[in-house]
Parts: structure tokens; C-alpha cells; sequence
């Protein structure tokens, strides 16, 4: 098929305003009021709302209205957090849009889908999802699977200058055969499918088994939460009296118990992590990848163009019984002619792919000029039956003739070749395959007249020659897979080339038992129960047709591994929906394998994978470590509110105006510090996280309780030397939360990092660490020495000879952490 011209740029962006397109862009964004509306309706809002409106009531305007702008400060900092959630997940939103390739200002290019614009000329093949309703303009062989709108599920053979929909095609439906040329007609919600309602823009999003886990958690303290309030609320009624006091230290406890800080958090983490992973060019499509990544035990990757660089060069050539290799070829010229004219014959005249790219450079280099363009009458595709293709063109002489390339051994069958002529051919082709060829064979028929056999192994072909040609590997992919190696990944290697050719390339990239290979023909021959025994043997498997990857997939699973697998392809769809992990091609993949998966390379490199896997690692680590501290965090302040109300000689420490302020330091230290923080030393050197395990295991709620007891006990001693001194209430308050902020300070500094210092958030710059924590210094210093704001926050200044015990406590709790971690031996 010919190029066409297609749109023009300034064509394009005309169209793009008279469509409408900058207006649909930002449609679905929330307003401000929306945000603040979901943000006001969580527990812990209605608690500080209800507790600023009984602190007017009872005539103290102040601390009420204080109270209230805490609040507002709060959703402040909500709203940034989701906006900038936001603006990741729109980011990743265009990524994740159905690509489309379009030709414009003669170039073939891809595109976002709904970047499409009436004009358009879409150039469609196998696997690609229709981006919008258009009119044919070419086709060859087209079938289109219209089931999405018309239910039937019979693929659609599709024919030009007709009448109908037959010679339309319409968005959202599927090209599963041929290829075409069509122009655009209608796009969004004028087309067929935009006007019955369907979208197939949006992202659906399903619950993770860690928001199922949280949302229990969460359910679970919400009831210990009201419980423990109402004994509270008893209790100091009973024993003081006082029944707004009472009111108030008991909501003080719901918002202390409450741990609303984890969906926020959540949310932060998979929507910011998902846009790091897109930095690194792996997109997300569905975010309980995040958090399989680090548990991927087996990592089955595709050959060509990810473990390669899918750039072919042919390097060596078998003609008329000789090998020739490439610095002979234009010396050869005249017998190499013959062969490299029916390769080229053989491939599409438009193709962009790299082994016809390379048989057409080299079809340059030795003959310098187009070779005559004959019509082509019938293109017998390629198919998992019989790896070869061909083409049949109607000749000057008015005769036709066919043209075939594709694996040896369906030339050998279709040019039916006795077992002398094979044997002396295999030979040559593992001499070739030895040296990490992937080897094609070329054939041609006699000219004839008549009709065309229907089906192409009904052809009688002659042997040419073979074609070696050679795919570079990438050259961060050996040290990617040693990475992988010491992370306890098991590396699989699967590709259609030649057995020989696999083993050669998989010893190159440094695989284990390299030169064990199992075919597609040996695993066909294999029951599932014999493949599940045999699998962990080998990674290197050759021969595969895409539908044996679902078996690799099942064989794996049920030994209980943790799987990722590649794909592009139409048939690689039900091994990348089964798959724990399913890797989509960005650049060579069709939607339909888009569609299946977890993730998408943008690069197709298979190192991008590993810095994913990584990545992963780091995001999971960084999130657990958030969640303890929140766990940690609340243990202090449900501790400082409870125990006022079973000692009668404790002031009340903590009211909602001083929990508001600690949230203030919570919320962004949770969502941003923890969640920038670098990756753990040796993050893979590790074994991968076990899958079954649950992220609030029992080891990780211990160590949270325990820590934040640590940091409770330091407070009340603090609190317990300020009582004895004979401090009036007010200052005891004062002293004591100071004790607590500072050494909430001192507490994340240590829990940044499992395996490194707390110097190291100097060192690694957290910025975001060091700019809330002196804020909240400074904040502090403000509020105990500024005498209006003593007044809001029922404080007197002691003097700042008394701090010096503050600054003594939070050092010893500082120092007492990094000990606990140095004896761990992680520093």
C-alpha cells in the first residue's frame, strides 16, 4: 500500500479546535468545592468540625475559630496533595490512551487516540483497535471484529468501493487480520459507539488486596475508636465532673485514634509511583502492579526488540551452496541478487519492520535502483500454523507468481524437499543460528495462470536461500539480568527463532543453562503436569507460538512463582491477563496486548523492566514504612488523651487545636517525605517479598506499637520531671508537646530509612523532610513564646531553661532508635 499524504499540521490543529478538543480534555476534572466536600465528609473532619462548633458555643470564639482555620490549612493541603495526584494520574491517563498511527505531513506517526481528528488517514493492522469510525480507502485481506458493537462474534471480512458498512469501519472494534488505509469520518462522541454511550477512554480501577486489607484496618479502629471514646467520656465525667470537658477529651480521642491519614496516603503513593514508573517508561494501567512488582519471582521476557534492539542487519547469506557473509556482498553481488529481490518481493513495500527494513537496505547497497513494481493480486499471510508468508504478483507477461519468506523449516515444507536436501540444509542453518543469526528462508513458484490456491501450503515453491540476520543485544541488558539474578528473579528467555539461534543469544546476556532449550514442537508433546515438573529447568524456550505462553504462564503459577510475562501480540493477550504481571509492548504492541496488561513499556527495553521491578521495591518499602509511622505516631497522642482521664492529678495534654497541628506535620510527612525518600541500600540484593504476605503482618504492628510506646514513654517522662518541678498546668502542656514534636522530628528522621542513618536525610537532601520539620520548629517556637498564641493553645511559657530536657529526651529517643536499627546490623 501507497503512502498518503495526510493532514498537514496546520490542518491538524485547525481541527483540533473546531473539534473541541482542548475543551474534552480537562472535562472530567473536579472542582475545588468537590474536593472540599470529599475531604470534609471523613470522620475525623466532622470530629474537628463538631468540637470548633462546641468550643463557640461554650463562648470560647478564639480557639474555635483557631480551630476552624486549622481545618481550612488542612484541606489546603489536601487539595494539593490531589491535585498533584491528579496531575499524575493525567499524565499517565494520555499515556495509557489507545495508540493510533496516523499518517501526517507524509510521515507515519502514533498517537494518542483521542488525538485523532476527522481527516485522518489511520494505518491499521493486526491487533490494532479502531480509533474512530472512517472509510476505507485500501485494504488487504481485512477482517475486523465488530462483536463490541453488533454482538456478533464472527469476524467481519471487510471490501472497498461498496455501499455500507462493509466498506466502513468503527471505533472501537478490532482488526484481527490484514491490514488497511482508512480515512477518518467521525471521531468521540459522533462516532457509532460514542453515540449508544460506550467509552472506551476511561481507566477502570478495581480494589487492591491492600486497600481491601486497609479498609478493614481502618473499619476496625473506627469501632475500637467510638468505644474507647465513650469510656473516656465516662470516665472523666465521673471522676471530674464537667460535661464539655468531658465532650472534648473525648473527641480528642476519635481524632486521635483515627488513622485517617492512610487512604490519603495510599492514593499519593500508587498515583505518584505510577507516574515515577511512567518516568522511567513503564506505564501503569493497573495499579495492584505496584504492589506485585517487588514479589515477581520469574520474569519471562520476549527476544526481539526487548532483550534485542529489534534493529536487523543481514550479515551472512546462503546461495547456490555457498555461505557468504556481508563484507563479500558486493562482490557477490550478481549471485546475491536473485535471493535479496524475492526477500524483498516476499515483504510488504511499505513495512516498518526491521528484518524487511534490512532486506531492503540491502537490496540498495547492491543493486542502487527500484526494483518494477508489479500489481499485487493475493497476500497469503502469516500465521501460527505456518510461520511464512507470501505474495502473489500479476507479471508483465500477463502470467502471476508468488514470492515466500518465513522460518526454514515451512519454506523446506512448502518447496518439499527430500531428506538429503534437509539434512545438508539443517547443517547449514545451525552453523548460521551458531552465531546468533536469526535465519529466514526464501522461495518462489513457477509462473502460471488460473486461480490461486485458497490456502498457501497448497503452493509448490522452489528454494533460494537462506537470510542471517543479526539483532544487536542491548547492552544494558546483561547487567539487568545479573541484577535480576541477585534479586532472586528467575530470568526466561522466550522467542520464535531457530533453538540454535536462542541458545547463542542467551549465552551472550549471561542466562543459566543457556544451552538447554525447549521448542514448541517439545512442548507440544508435553502434558501440562510434565511441563510443570520440567519448567523450572530451563530458560530458554524456542519455537513458541504466542498460545503456548499461556501454558508457560499456568506451568509457573501452579509451582507457586510469582510471574511476569512480555507480549505485543493478538495471541499474547490470555498469557498477559493470566500472568501476575502482564508487560505489554509501548512501541511494537497491539491494543489488544495493551489492553491485557498491567503494564506498558514505552521503550520495549527489557532493562526498563528491571528498574520497574525497582522501582517497585522501593515504592512498597517506602509505603509500608509510612503506614508504621502513622500506626506509630497515633500511639503518643491516644496515649497523652487517655491517660488524663484515668489519673486525675494529669492536665489534659492534648486538645483538638494541638492534634490539628500534629496533623499538619502528619498528612505531608507521610504523603511526600516518606514517599521521595531513596531506595534502601541493597534493595536488590534481597529476595522478593512474599505475595501472600500481609502488608499489617503481625511483625510490622509490633514494631510500630513498640516504637511509638518508645516515643509515648519519652513524653510522659518529660511530662513526669515538668509535674515535679511544679510547673502550672499550662507550661506541663507546653513543655510536653514541645517533647512531642520534637521528638515526632526526631522519630521520622530515623524512620526514613531501614538501612542507613538518620544523617542520611542531610546527606540524600529529603527536602520535603527538612522543610516540614522546620516549619514545625519554627511554628512551635511561635506558639509557646508569642503570648497571643499561648492564650489559643492554653500555654504558658516556662522559660527556655526547661527545653533543655526537651532537647535531652528527643536525642536519647533518637539515639535509642538508630542503636535498635544499628543492631539489626542494617547500618
Amino acid at each position: 500500500m501507497e503512502m498518503q499524504p495526510g493532514l498537514s499540521d496546520s490542518e491538524v490543529a485547525q481541527r483540533l479546535s473546531q473539534y473541541g478538543f482542548n475543551e474534552l480534555q480537562g472535562a472530567d476534572k473536579k472542582n475545588i468545592w468537590v474536593i472540599v466536600l470529599e475531604v470534609i465528609r471523613e470522620p475525623m473532619f466532622i470530629l474537628l468540625i463538631f468540637s470548633s462548633l462546641l468550643y463557640i458555643l461554650i463562648g470560647d470564639y478564639r480557639e474555635g475559630l483557631m480551630l476552624l482555620s486549622f481545618i481550612l490549612v488542612i484541606i489546603f493541603i489536601t487539595f494539593y496533595q490531589y491535585q498533584k495526584t491528579e496531575r499524575a494520574l493525567e499524565k499517565l491517563k494520555n499515556l495509557s490512551s489507545p495508540r493510533a498511527k496516523v499518517i501526517r505531513n507524509q510521515q507515519l506517526i502514533r498517537i494518542p487516540g483521542r488525538e485523532v481528528v476527522p481527516g485522518d488517514i489511520l494505518s491499521l493492522s493486526e491487533g490494532d483497535r479502531v480509533p474512530a469510525d472512517a472509510r476505507l480507502l485500501e485494504i488487504n485481506n481485512l477482517m475486523v471484529d465488530e462483536s463490541m458493537l453488533t454482538g456478533e462474534s464472527i469476524a467481519v471480512q471487510k471490501m472497498l468501493n461498496t455501499t455500507g458498512d462493509i466498506g466502513n469501519i468503527f471505533s472501537g472494534t478490532m482488526v484481527v487480520q490484514g491490514r488497511a488505509l482508512a480515512e477518518v469520518t467521525e471521531t468521540g462522541q459522533y462516532t457509532q459507539l460514542g453515540k449508544i454511550g460506550a467509552s472506551l477512554s476511561s481507566l477502570n480501577s478495581s480494589e487492591t488486596r491492600l486497600q481491601v486489607e486497609m479498609k478493614k484496618l481502618i473499619r476496625s479502629l473506627l469501632w475500637i475508636g467510638v468505644s474507647i471514646s465513650l469510656a473516656v467520656f465516662l470516665a472523666f465525667y465521673l471522676t471530674r465532673g464537667g460535661l464539655v470537658k468531658s465532650i472534648l477529651n473525648a473527641l480528642s480521642t476519635s481524632i486521635a485514634i483515627l488513622p485517617e491519614e492512610f487512604p490519603v496516603v495510599f492514593t499519593v503513593f500508587l498515583a505518584i509511583g505510577a507516574w515515577r514508573l511512567s518516568k522511567i517508561q513503564v506505564l501503569t494501567r493497573n495499579p495492584s502492579a505496584i504492589e506485585t512488582l517487588g514479589s515477581t519471582t520469574v520474569l519471562c521476557s520476549d527476544k526481539t526488540g526487548t532483550i534485542t534492539q529489534n534493529r536487523m542487519q543481514i550479515m551472512q547469506l546462503f546461495v547456490q551452496g555457498d555461505l557468504v557473509d556481508e563484507s563479500d556482498f558486493e562482490q557477490e553481488k550478481i549471485r546475491l541478487l536473485p535471493l535479496i529481490q524475492a526477500a524483498e518481493l516476499a515483504s510488504h513495500a511499505s513495512s516498518l519492520d526491521p528484518m524487511e527494513l534490512a532486506i531492503f537496505q540491502t537490496k540498495q547497497k547492491l543493486e542502487g535502483e527500484v526494483a518494477q513494481i508489479f500489481p499485487l493480486l493475493k497476500e497469503y499471510p502469516l500465521s501460527t500454523d505456518l510461520l511464512a508468508m507470501t505474495q502473489v504478483y500479476h507479471l508483465a507477461n500477463g502470467n502471476q507468481q508468488g514470492f515466500s519468506k518465513g522460518a526454514p523449516e515451512a519454506i523446506f515444507g512448502l518447496c518439499q524437499l527430500n531428506s538429503n536436501e534437509r539434512a545438508k540444509l539443517d547443517e547449514v542453518l545451525e552453523n548460521m543460528a551458531s552465531k546468533a543469526l536469526r535465519v529466514i528462508a526464501v522461495a518462489k513458484t513457477d509462473e502460471w495462470k488460473g486461480e490461486l490456491p485458497e490456502e498457501q501450503k497448497n503452493l509448490t515453491c522452489q528454494f533460494l536461500g537462506l537470510i542471517g540476520l543479526q539483532d544487536p543485544i542491548r547492552p544494558e541488558v546483561p547487567s539487568a539480568i545479573q541484577e535480576c539474578f541477585d534479586a532472586g528473579i528467575q530470568v526466561k528467555m522466550i522467542t520464535g527463532d531457530y533453538p540454535k539461534t536462542a541458545s547463542a543469544i542467551a549465552q551472550q546476556i549471561g542466562l543459566s543453562h543457556a544451552k538447554q532449550v525447549l521448542s514448541g514442537e517439545e512442548l507440544l508433546q508435553m502434558s501440562d503436569e510434565e511441563l510443570k515438573r520440567c519448567i523450572g529447568e530451563y530458560t530458554v524456550f524456542a519455537r513458541i507460538k504466542p498460545e503456548q505462553k499461556l501454558r508457560i504462564v499456568n506451568a509457573l503459577k501452579q509451582n507457586h512463582e510469582v510471574v511476569a510475562m512480555t507480549g505485543d501480540g493478538v495471541n499474547d493477550a490470555p498469557a498477559l491477563k493470566a500472568a501476575h504481571i502482564g508487560i505489554a509492548m509501548g512501541n511494537k504492541g497491539t491494543d489488544v496486548a495493551r489492553e491485557a496488561s498491567s503494564l506498558v513499556l514505552l521503550d520495549d527495553n527489557f532493562a526498563s523492566i528491571v528498574a520497574a521491578i525497582r522501582s517497585g521495591r522501593r515504592i512498597f518499602d517506602n509505603l509500608q514504612k509510612a503506614m508504621s509511622y502513622i500506626i506509630s505516631i497515633h500511639i503518643p497522642i491516644i496515649g497523652l488523651t487517655l491517660l488524663p482521664a484515668m489519673f486525675e492529678f494529669m492536665p489534659l495534654l492534648l486538645l483538638p487545636l494541638h492534634i490539628v497541628f500534629l496533623e499538619m506535620i502528619i498528612d505531608p510527612i507521610c504523603s511526600v517525605a516518606f514517599e521521595s525518600e531513596v531506595e534502601e541500600r541493597a534493595i536488590m540484593s534481597r529476595p522478593p517479598r512474599d505475595a501472600q504476605a500481609t502488608f499489617f503482618g503481625i511483625n510490622l504492628l509490633f514494631r510500630s506499637i513498640a516504637r511509638g510506646l518508645l516515643l509515648l514513654i519519652m513524653v510522659l517522662l518529660v511530662f513526669w520531671f515538668s509535674w515535679k518541678e511544679g510547673h502550672s498546668d499550662n507550661e506541663i502542656r507546653a513543655i510536653s508537646f514541645s517533647a512531642l514534636i520534637i521528638g515526632n522530628i526526631f522519630f521520622i528522621y530515623s524512620s526514613l530509612s531501614n538501612t542507613r542513618s538518620f544523617l542520611h536525610v542531610f546527606v540524600e537532601r529529603n527536602i520535603m523532610a527538612l522543610f516540614v520539620s522546620i516549619t514545625a520548629i519554627v511554628v512551635l517556637l511561635l506558639i509557646v513564646y508569642v503570648p497571643y498564641l499561648q492564650v489559643l493553645f492554653s500555654f504558658e511559657f516556662p522559660g527556655f531553661a526547661h527545653f533543655k530536657l526537651v532537647l535531652l529526651a528527643s536525642c536519647s529517643l533518637l539515639a535509642i532508635l538508630e542503636v535498635v536499627k544499628w543492631g539489626k546490623g542494617k547500618l
